[in-house]
């Protein structure tokens, strides 16, 4: 994906973990600034234990009104986010696992 301007593709996006996808949130967070593509980060901020449906409702919200072009979700399996999210009318959520 390198010969692909991600700021072009993306023009603004959200990102939320739970405590087990903290660390591969920062990681995905940096490579999309380092590529200036604007982040907005839902959080957490730390990797203390949260409940990550709060996380999957705020962040499948800030997309369904709008106010980001796409959202991406991390957490353990991506199961339970993908569940919740997909609670939200009009929202689509999928678990992604490889760079197929």
């Amino acid at each position: 994906m390198s010969n692909i301007k991600l700021n072009k593709i993306f023009k603004n996006v959200c990102i939320a973990s739970d405590h087990a996808g903290y660390y591969l949130k920062e990681s995905i967070k940096n490579h999309l600034i380092n590529n200036r593509v604007s982040i907005f980060d839902i959080g957490p901020y730390n990797n203390q234990s949260v409940d990550y449906p709060d996380y999957a409702k705020k962040l499948a919200n800030r997309v369904r009104q709008k106010k980001s072009a796409v959202g991406i979700l991390v957490c353990g399996s991506g199961t339970g986010m993908a569940i919740c999210a997909n609670k939200i009318k009009n929202i689509r959520a999928a678990v992604c696992y490889n760079l197929k």
